[in-house]
């Protein structure tokens, strides 16, 4: 199997902010990192589509800027999000 991917993941646990209006603020772990995204694991507390978009926010970093992000796939550990400029 090919790999898609365009920008290479680095292993990365982190506390991150999923905010939604929906579900309001999420406070979860980062499982990885990549410049194209990012997977939180969210287990069962998210249900959201796939394409939804979503913003999160570092919690480890002192003024960290809010990110603007879409879901591209979930698995039952959590979700898969790829940046998006707004």
């Amino acid at each position: 199997m090919q790999e898609k991917r365009k920008h290479i993941r680095t292993a990365f646990s982190a506390n991150v902010r999923l905010i939604h209006t929906s579900i309001g603020m999420l406070d979860v772990e980062m499982r990885d990192l990549s410049d194209g995204g990012v997977f939180l694991f969210t287990g069962d507390r998210v249900d959201l589509p796939v394409g939804e978009k979503v913003e999160i926010q570092a919690l480890d970093v002192e003024d960290a800027p809010v990110l603007f992000a879409q879901i591209v796939r979930q698995e039952p550990a959590g979700i898969a999000l790829m940046f998006i400029e707004v």
